[in-house]
């Protein structure tokens, strides 16, 4: 149904992270995911993060959801913004799909904007990856090079700027999409009412990653291990060099073992960042009761927005999801890496794989784990 009309390898060789681009009709004879109604049901929700942002003379007034009347935002110059679409919206599912030739990591969420005339949220920096679609109705986009610029009205909260040059000024209509890596300012313009959909794609920061290390240090009581020294500076007051390096190859013996980091980056990668819909059971399947279901029609759905990860060259035969590790051991070498290959690519299994998996013995307990903690569910 969302077949994006790119080469992936040409654009991940000279764009990705490297410079914006312009694809129009990425997506042929594109269709809406969701109706401004429904998305306006959505934003009534509230566990769903949604906010409004009013276009005001010379700023941006930003208001939090949820939201159960729109009339006081009147007709123009004011648009609704909600976040991870896909936690909450099945049929986001095959649109999600269609991005998946860059790893699952990396995927932050799918954020839906339905935006009256003249609606905008300013020219702004972000420090992830975005693709921006265009649905219904037409909205103008500037792009601008990498720089310094000053904060909007010299606010030191705000996270707009003043502006800048544009390097790309184009106008996306139905099916048009444009890319901006990181760092490059930008700013959107609704022309007429429309609808837009924004793919975001983050990467964890050195300052992120120390603070999950020394989390897991804490946690597990490891990294006890101190400093020692051949030998002593001539002066009490100085911390030599040879001290220096010592200390800082103490760390990277630390971050050099997979015992340390594969599980600390399986766990961290693995979560989201926006609450996911997790439907737990009322009642615990039990292996006749997924049975049962299968023999009947039903088959596994991943819940949205969930992370299936295994690290490369792991030292234990498991999975990584939502910041837990899932034990793979009893699976057997000889179906191993295929059956933790298919769980970790398929978002929704037929019937038939679905019969395959839970019929298995060493298997099906599993599956049975991910239904009841509520990651997988059945669908008719």
């Amino acid at each position: 149904m969302y077949t994006l009309d790119l080469n992936t390898q040409d654009f991940l060789t000279h764009y990705w992270q490297k410079k914006p681009l312009v694809i129009k009709q990425a997506f042929p004879h594109f269709e809406d995911i969701i109706t401004s109604n429904e998305l306006a049901g959505l934003a009534c929700e509230e566990e769903i993060s949604s906010r409004i942002v009013v276009t005001t003379e010379n700023d941006w007034e930003i208001h939090q959801g949820p939201f159960k009347d729109y009339t006081q935002f009147g007709d123009e110059n004011w648009q609704l913004l909600v976040q991870a679409l896909n936690h909450w919206y099945p049929d986001a599912t095959a649109f999600i799909d269609a991005f998946r030739f860059i790893p699952d990591w990396r995927f932050d969420d799918l954020m839906v904007s339905f935006a009256t005339k003249g609606g905008g949220v300013g020219a702004h920096i972000d420090n992830y990856d975005v693709f921006i679609i265009q649905g219904e109705g037409k909205r103008q986009w500037t792009v601008g090079n990498k720089g310094h610029y000053a904060n909007k009205n010299n606010s030191t909260t705000t996270p707009l700027i003043e502006g800048f040059d544009p390097i790309i000024d184009v106008v996306l209509e139905k099916g048009d999409m444009l890319y901006i890596p990181p760092g490059f300012p930008h700013q959107g313009q609704t022309l007429t009412t429309a609808m837009s959909y924004s793919i975001g794609f983050r990467a964890p920061s050195q300052q992120e990653l120390f603070s999950e290390i020394a989390d897991n240090l804490i946690d597990n009581n490891t990294g006890l291990t101190r400093f020692t020294s051949q030998n002593e500076p001539a002066s009490a007051g100085v911390i030599s060099q040879a001290h220096q390096q010592g200390m800082i190859d103490l760390l990277q013996d630390l971050l050099q073992d997979p015992n340390h980091y594969q599980a600390l980056l399986g766990k961290v990668l693995s979560q989201n960042r926006f609450d996911l819909d997790i439907c737990e059971p009322e009642e615990a399947y039990t292996q006749q009761d997924l049975l049962d279901a299968l023999a009947q029609g039903a088959s596994l759905h991943r819940i949205g927005g969930l992370k299936v990860l295994r690290v490369e060259n792991d030292l234990s035969p498991r999975l990584f999801i939502n910041g837990e590790q899932i034990d793979c051991s009893n699976i057997g070498e000889d179906h191993l890496d295929t059956v933790m290959s298919t769980l970790i690519q398929t978002l929704q299994f037929d019937n038939k794989t679905s019969k395959t998996l839970s019929e298995t013995p060493n298997i099906s307990p599993i599956i049975l784990v991910l239904l009841n903690k509520g990651y997988y569910y059945l669908a008719e």
